[in-house]
């Protein structure tokens, strides 16, 4: 039981860099992507960027392609 706690530790310790990393790299791209969803009043894709973690894949093709359709219809009207 010992063991396994302490080679736990251990692969944990030598993944904190990587771990680091990747939420370094989400955060700020779930953060305009939510920002965004709630602006635009896309309430379908505020609660799935929430949920969903695909390390900022989906984010990013919201913010790039997604949220520019609301803006476009806007200034049709």
């Amino acid at each position: 039981m010992i063991d396994s706690l302490f080679n736990l530790n251990a692969s944990l310790t030598a993944q904190s860099p990587a771990l680091l990393l990747m939420v370094l790299w989400v955060l700020p791209w779930k953060g305009v992507a939510l920002w965004k969803a709630s602006k635009n009043n896309h309430k379908k894709w505020f609660i799935a960027l929430l949920i969903l973690n695909t390390l900022a894949i989906l984010e990013i093709v919201y913010i790039f392609w997604f949220s520019k359709q609301k803006s476009k219809e806007q200034e049709v009207k």
